[in-house]
């Protein structure tokens, strides 16, 4: 007796379902990310360090979270993307509760290093699965969708920071609470995972398959652009928005919850582009989006630092959120498409670099913090983003239609 087809809107069904899932990971994995902006001044004060020391916290997870895409991407091309995610997701909830334990600073740099570990193999590979599953023509609308789960994970961690930071629970709390998260949007990704036909390793084995995977990608010219691209953004935009709570806290004086508050309008303007991105890629195109999306987040940096409003800083956080993922949005789509034969190599390639640039970003933003004060900081990091945009609106026009 054979058994019955299953039907193509069944399929569509689970692959959407399954996309939400993953969109809820990434909202934990995105609160990782962001929720140490909020509490650089309560770690500095409860350590008795400065702030760029504080950032250490920021700069292992970023240096660790790159790292491990060279492991995690071709593993996931041999192994299954959704089953690694399963995998990482208990990670990251070990790693978050040895943070919330760390009983020194040394300690907790070192628990933040492993929860990036481990974090590498959320949203990367959740992109990878989508190009995977997902073709190219709705791909850019379908990782809009997926986006809002890292923003919406932002925007709550960097509240959440700002939040903790205020209350006797501190830090401790912030991490507790992350811990229980990813257990259980861990928990129930497993019981999906399992339902999933099992995808047989490739005959390649060992450090030489992972070599070819990395080298096969970087031969594509197109792919060293786009990487170079989303290393500057790490750079410039990562990097000093780590310190941008600080930045309003000490400059205006408000509480580590507002200013935190006010940054995380950051993650609403992101939330506006990704309700909005059909219709956006259709009137715009890519080359408008990146051009436009690097002017945005260009001139608001610069706004901040002209600005004598506390106020205004809602409102250019808002800009900045919504013009950073007209640009973000376009190389992510991007990174699905570099190498599809090793879609996965080719995403962790991509987070890898972004996260490189985050770690160096917030070395350079930390340095000048602690030594030049925040405007060179802010001036640097707008026309940084101000030459990116209008660079890779270049390399896209000389670059013309492709074939995907």
């Amino acid at each position: 007796m054979n058994a019955e087809p299953v039907s193509s809107a069944s399929l569509d069904a689970e692959r959407d379902s399954t996309i939400v899932l993953l969109a809820c990971a990434a909202f934990f994995s995105g609160a990782a990310l962001r929720v140490c902006d909020g509490l650089i001044p309560r770690l500095a004060r409860d350590f008795d360090i400065t702030p760029g020391a504080a950032g250490q916290v920021v700069i292992s997870f970023a240096v660790a979270y790159g790292l491990m895409q060279l492991v995690f991407g071709p593993l996931g091309d041999r192994y299954g993307k959704a089953r690694l995610m399963c995998a990482a997701l208990f990670g990251c909830a070990g790693g978050a509760a040895a943070s919330a334990l760390a009983p020194g600073f040394d300690t907790l740099v070192w628990a933040r290093m492993f929860w990036g570990m481990a974090a590498a193999g959320v949203i990367p590979l959740a992109m990878a699965w989508i190009g995977d599953n997902v073709p190219y023509a709705h791909r850019q609308a379908t990782l809009a969708r997926f986006l809002t789960g890292t923003l919406s994970g932002m925007m709550a961690g960097q509240l959440a920071g700002g939040l903790f930071a205020d209350l006797s629970a501190g830090w401790r709390g912030a991490f507790f609470t992350l811990a229980a998260g990813f257990t259980l949007v861990a928990s129930l990704l497993l019981r999906r995972v399992r339902r999933m036909p099992v995808q047989p390793a490739t005959a390649s084995t060992g450090s030489s398959h992972f070599g070819r995977s990395l080298w096969s990608v970087l031969q594509v010219p197109w792919a060293r652009r786009v990487l170079l691209a989303v290393g500057a953004e790490g750079i410039f935009l990562l990097g000093p928005m780590a310190f941008l709570p600080t930045y309003l806290h000490e400059r205006h004086g408000l509480t580590l919850a507002v200013a935190s508050g006010l940054i995380a309008l950051y993650a609403v303007g992101g939330l506006v582009y990704a309700v909005s991105a059909r219709r956006i890629v259709a009137r715009l195109g890519e080359r408008r989006m990146v051009l436009v999306g690097g002017v945005l987040v260009g001139a608001a940096f610069l706004a901040l630092w002209l600005s004598p409003w506390w106020l205004a800083a809602g409102p250019i956080a808002l800009i900045m959120g919504f013009g950073t993922y007209l640009f973000h949005n376009t190389l992510q789509t991007h990174a699905t498409q570099m190498a599809p034969a090793s879609r996965g190599t080719a995403v962790a390639l991509f987070a890898f670099c972004l996260f490189g640039g985050q770690a160096l970003g917030v070395t350079l933003a930390g340095w000048s913090v602690d030594h030049l004060g925040y405007p060179p900081m802010l001036v640097a990091a707008g026309a940084g983003l101000l030459i990116a945009g209008w660079a890779f609106a270049r390399a896209l026009r000389h670059r013309g239609p492709s074939a995907h």
